[in-house]
């Protein structure tokens, strides 16, 4: 390992995809890591891969849109590892796709609430002991969709829109108390997110044209090593940048 940061670390998400990367990007430098993650089986196991390679972490699962898992969360980094220093909001769900008027109530509220109340929740529930501390790095993801209105159905693109105005919000506030908030905008990448797109909906067709601009499709690392500097003393001077990882899909 290399840095020996030391740090008390929370990574949502942790279980695949960007969040293990992260959480074992993390580690690798001597970060101390709280793996959340609604997978139980998938959080256990990125923890056993920090361990071996001689990593300090723990598992807490469950769904970080519910108040008590959140403050199951914090209170694990305060009372494993001393505190929070850096806060990875990374947890999140696609949509079908869907366009605004064939969104259903449910495919709403469950995209609202995982994608952006949990972030604000679990950002809420950390504040108080970055204030203490006098420091702290939050480092939300969002997504290409917070940027443009053509890569993802209508509640995926409002909660990450959301995102984006949340960490330029936190940014703003708390400035002048040591904590820095930014966030990372992947483009396409490998992950195990399925989308569950209805066929010949409105949604995905119109969405389709606008998917010859995607670029290469990223490794989860290459997106975790952006969290992993935004995070870091090289970022000291970094707050309230929406960081798109994309290929430069965004600058099409």
């Amino acid at each position: 390992m290399t840095g020996l940061n030391g740090r008390s670390v929370i990574v949502t998400g942790a279980g695949s995809g960007i969040g293990r990367a992260a959480a074992l990007a993390f580690a690798a430098q001597g970060d101390r890591i709280v793996v959340a993650d609604l997978d139980a089986e998938g959080a256990e196991a990125v923890v056993q891969e920090i361990e071996q390679a001689g990593g300090t972490a723990v598992a807490v699962t469950g769904d970080l849109s519910e108040q008590a898992v959140v403050d199951r969360v914090a209170r694990t980094a305060v009372e494993r590892f001393g505190g929070v220093d850096v806060l990875v909001n990374n947890a999140g769900i696609m949509d079908r796709m869907s366009a605004l008027a064939d969104v259903s109530d449910a495919e709403w509220e469950r995209v609202i609430r995982v994608n952006l109340t949990a972030p604000f929740l679990l950002t809420r529930a950390v504040l108080p002991h970055m204030l203490a501390a006098g420091r702290g790095a939050i480092v939300n993801t969002a997504s290409e969709a917070g940027l443009r209105g053509s890569a993802a159905g209508a509640a995926y693109t409002a909660s990450k829109h959301g995102v984006v105005g949340l960490t330029k919000s936190l940014a703003v506030m708390y400035r002048k108390q040591g904590i820095r908030a930014n966030a990372i905008c992947p483009g396409g990448t490998r992950t195990a997110i399925v989308v569950d797109a209805e066929q010949g909906a409105h949604g995905p067709a119109a969405l389709a044209p606008h998917f010859a601009n995607l670029g290469r499709v990223s490794r989860p690392e290459e997106q975790a090593a952006a969290i992993v500097f935004l995070a870091s003393e090289a970022a000291s001077n970094i707050n309230g940048a929406i960081l798109p990882v994309d290929d430069g899909w965004s600058a099409v």
